[in-house]
């Protein structure tokens, strides 16, 4: 948890004069990752849309814009140079190179929401995955898979913006990431927009409830239960 969103959930603890606390659930990371045309960009829109309790966690790339993409809303777009001097600058919590372009995620984009007690959504590839759970430990990781190969490639051929020689590099790559799903917490298949939505709001809403996550956990259960309820000794 970082040190901001603690500070902002012991703000939040302090009760209203002449009532109990109310839990003061801490906001989290969210990791959605899938192989690339598993429709995860449309899961994640529809995320956003659907929670406005999320925050998406813009990242930075050097490949080239696609028709429709908004800079600083789908991602931010930089040239090589400036990506790499910013890695130097230990700018990104995780980059790497994919497909020949480079991708980051800022810290701040993550830093920044849950400070303001807010759940961040990163869209990150299996490696990103690994390097954030590194300094996020308490981050939730979802897994989104296709519901088959095919459909990889008439998702991928329908974007048109890949040559019959990429598309199978991608549908290969796709195979070979597939089976590190068994890394993630959750793994959802993407056949159906809304019921992939539905899915993630069970996972959401299950996280939130979580023991751990409660910031105030102590003062909330003793003042709600008495002083032996939450772990302490009678006076």
């Amino acid at each position: 948890m970082s040190r901001g969103t603690a500070a902002s959930a012991r703000e939040e603890a302090r009760p209203a004069k002449g009532s109990a606390p109310r839990p003061v659930r801490q906001a989290f990371p969210i990791v959605l990752s899938a192989p690339s045309g598993s429709g995860k960009t449309s899961v994640a829109r529809a995320l956003l849309a659907r929670f406005p309790e999320l925050a998406f966690a813009v990242s930075s790339t050097t490949r080239p814009r696609r028709p429709g993409e908004v800079s600083g809303r789908d991602y931010e777009f930089l040239s090589e140079q400036e990506f790499l001097a910013r890695a130097d600058a230990n700018h990104f919590v995780e980059w790497a190179r994919v497909h020949g372009n480079y991708y980051g995620t800022p810290r701040s984009a993550i830093e920044g929401p849950l400070a303001e007690g807010r759940h961040v959504l990163l869209d990150v590839d299996v490696q990103g995955a690994k390097a954030i759970l590194s300094e996020y430990g308490f981050a939730v990781t979802v897994f989104l898979l296709p519901p088959s190969l095919d459909a990889i490639a008439e998702r991928l051929r329908g974007r048109g913006t890949e040559d019959e020689a990429s598309l199978r590099a991608r549908v290969e790559e796709a195979a070979r990431e597939i089976p590190r799903a068994r890394h993630y917490q959750y793994v959802l298949t993407n056949e159906d927009l809304e019921e992939t939505i539905a899915l993630f709001e069970h996972i959401l809403r299950a996280e939130e409830q979580r023991r751990t996550r409660i910031a105030n956990w102590k003062p909330w259960i003793e003042t709600a239960f008495g002083t032996a309820a939450g772990g302490g000794k009678r006076a």
